[in-house]
């Protein structure tokens, strides 16, 4: 029954619900930071293997570091918001500031007695024109997930909306992804991860000019103060960076 709630969530959410920036590639959980806690993250990302040339006068991405710091921070039991702070690093340009971000979440209470986790988050920033076609951007994610025995699945219906920028006049655009891993041991969880960017609601962009990658991915769970995730990822389409390695690091501080 838990399994077949998700499933109808997921369905649902997908009824109403721009390219995949590599900076922050994380599939969301549900659970939002605990009051009073704060979460500090770094998201480290290189491009392997990516674009050579600029496209809409966005930077190549091959050879590119890119670094994000995320503050986190519980103001209220099922409330959190975090703050971004992206950069990037390539050679002939050094280190650079690319956008900042700014994403409140909420989350399902737990007397709401809902089969599976829910919450849902809306991210508003800038990124500098040399890095991203569009400079001002609104992304609406909806989090399901669910832990069924040793497996954990969580899926993010995102939708994203350019409010300035070569893609303003697109309209919501859908950016679902998807996470599936499997509890191997107390300390390592193993599976994949999915990102896609798939184009206008109203309309999917052809299959190649889409956004598709897949990351096999492990998470490691040293103590519930600190988290580790590793991934290597593949692009499955033309449009989509190729081969990306990405680590995310993260701390939690106070409660």
């Amino acid at each position: 029954m838990r399994f077949l709630s998700l499933i109808i969530a997921i369905a649902v959410l997908c009824s109403w619900t721009h390219s995949q920036d590599n900076y922050e590639i994380q599939v969301y959980p549900s659970e939002t930071v605990e009051a009073k806690v704060t979460m500090v993250e770094l998201h480290s990302n290189f491009t392997f293997d990516g674009s050579t040339a600029f496209t809409d006068g966005v930077r190549p991405t091959e050879d590119a570091l890119h670094e994000t710091v995320e503050i986190t921070h519980g103001v209220v039991p099922n409330l959190e918001i975090g703050w971004y702070i992206f950069t990037s690093s390539k050679s002939g340009y050094g280190p650079q500031w690319v956008g900042d971000h700014i994403r409140p979440r909420v989350s399902a209470p737990a007397e709401w007695h809902i089969p599976v986790g829910l919450s849902l988050s809306a991210e508003i920033g800038y990124q500098r024109p040399e890095y991203s076609p569009d400079t001002w951007t609104i992304e609406l994610r909806p989090i399901i997930d669910d832990s069924i025995g040793n497996l954990y699945v969580s899926f993010n219906p995102s939708t994203d909306i350019s409010l300035k920028g070569a893609n303003q006049s697109r309209g919501l655009e859908f950016e679902p992804n998807l996470k599936i891993g499997y509890n191997f041991s107390d300390l390592v969880n193993a599976g994949v991860e999915y990102y896609g960017a798939l184009g206008p609601v109203t309309g999917f962009d052809p299959a190649n000019e889409q956004e598709q990658q897949i990351f096999p991915a492990v998470d490691l769970n040293f103590s519930p103060e600190w988290e580790f995730n590793f991934g290597v990822g593949w692009g499955l389409t033309p449009a989509t960076d190729h081969f990306i390695a990405k680590m995310i690091l993260g701390r939690r501080l106070g409660g």
